[in-house]
């Protein structure tokens, strides 16, 4: 953090700390449930490096900050920091950090332990691997059972960004897993405006902060997807390096990225290209190497390849909202064998080991009002 910025008053909304410290995830929850609009999801550019953040192009909560970020924007009037010109200032109703999936924690060593009932299923309909994700939103469409999905598409370029479905038609251009993370909560605002029967589909942080949304701010959000994620990258870093320069691919030939046995892989029409993931895994955003969530503990349903055969999604139920929505939807063909667990169970320790901090030292200082310092994210 520069140090021309002020320590907030006490009762600032203490997600402060969690950007502050590199640890926001950017899900965009924050900026969904704000009635100020003061916290906006954005990229760094070069006038905000070194702001909050030592990489300029990843994805954070900016706006709320930059209203905090000169001694000279002090309001004596408000008695806070803003931004005369627009005036949308944090008014310090705490919103915020009851949504905050950092601030809410992580699961146990057993991210297991909340599963009700587990499936290996696959769709008729393209998509990555089984394809359940896309068949469980296109049925529930059908149904008349949701009217909006949050989700993530891409061009051939594998650039992307977020998309609300409104139909069973759309829901085959948001099939396949990208790496690219996109802020999906951040259109969540507009969705609830509109829409009543609302589906969210997301990494785990997302599916974290979708349900923690659920639980304070709505009741329009009625399923949450979670997929199951080791880590996510930005554009800069899939697009613009991993592709083409460690991989030396085209990515508009690329029509699949995996992760699988320990490699990262790119198929095209013709052939497909395979790297280490440790020689990538630093090149994950920063959040993601915070992270303790590997199976989307906090969704209704998860969705992953990993413990499946090949062309079959690995289906995890965590609630009875998860399972009636499951049930629901047809078309979904399931295998008459059980998850390989054993996999499942050792990727979730290696991201818990690899990644791990002291996040409840962290919330219980954070929470107290104290204030935390990145040198004691390492146990």
């Amino acid at each position: 953090m520069s140090a021309e910025i002020p320590a907030p008053q006490m009762g600032f909304p203490k997600i402060y700390q969690v950007i502050k410290n590199s640890l926001c995830t950017a899900c965009g929850g924050c900026e969904a449930i704000c009635p100020m609009q003061a916290a906006k999801v954005q990229l760094y550019d070069e006038a905000n490096y070194n702001k909050f953040t030592p990489t300029v192009d990843e994805p954070t909560v900016v706006k709320l900050f930059s209203e905090i970020s000169r001694e000279d924007n002090y309001c004596a009037n408000r008695q806070c920091y803003v931004d005369c010109d627009t005036c949308l200032a944090c008014q310090n109703c705490l919103a915020c950090e009851r949504i905050c999936p950092i601030l809410d924690g992580f699961p146990g060593d057993d991210e297991l332990d909340n599963v009700i009932d587990q499936r290996i299923g696959k769709s008729s309909i393209h998509g990555q691997d089984g394809g359940a994700v896309t068949g469980i939103l296109k049925s529930l469409f059908e149904q008349g059972e949701i009217d909006a999905a949050l989700s993530v598409s891409r061009n051939e370029d594998w650039e992307t960004e977020v998309v609300v479905l409104t139909s069973a038609e759309q829901v085959a251009s948001a099939a396949g897993t990208k790496y690219t993370y996109e802020p999906v909560l951040s259109e969540l605002r507009e969705v609830l405006q509109k829409y009543e029967k609302i589906a969210v589909v997301g990494t785990p942080c997302q599916a974290h902060a979708a349900s923690l949304l659920r639980e304070n701010l709505t009741d329009k959000i009625k399923l949450v997807i979670g997929l199951i994620c080791m880590e996510s990258f930005t554009y800069d870093d899939m697009g613009e390096n991993i592709m083409p320069n460690i991989m030396g691919l085209d990515r508009k030939t690329v029509n699949k990225l995996d992760f699988a046995k320990g490699k990262f892989v790119a198929e095209t029409d013709d052939d497909k290209a395979l790297v280490p993931i440790k020689e990538i895994a630093h090149l994950a955003r920063k959040p993601c190497h915070h992270c303790m969530d590997y199976t989307s503990y906090y969704a209704d349903i998860s969705v992953g390849s990993i413990g499946s055969p090949d062309g079959w999604s690995t289906i995890f139920i965590r609630n009875d909202i998860g399972k009636e929505y499951l049930d629901k939807a047809k078309g979904i063909e399931y295998h008459d064998k059980p998850i390989f667990m054993d996999i499942v169970v050792k990727l979730a320790a290696q991201k818990h080991k690899n990644n791990a901090w002291d996040y409840e030292k962290f919330n219980e200082v954070v929470w107290a009002g104290g204030e935390w310092t990145p040198e004691e994210h390492s146990t």
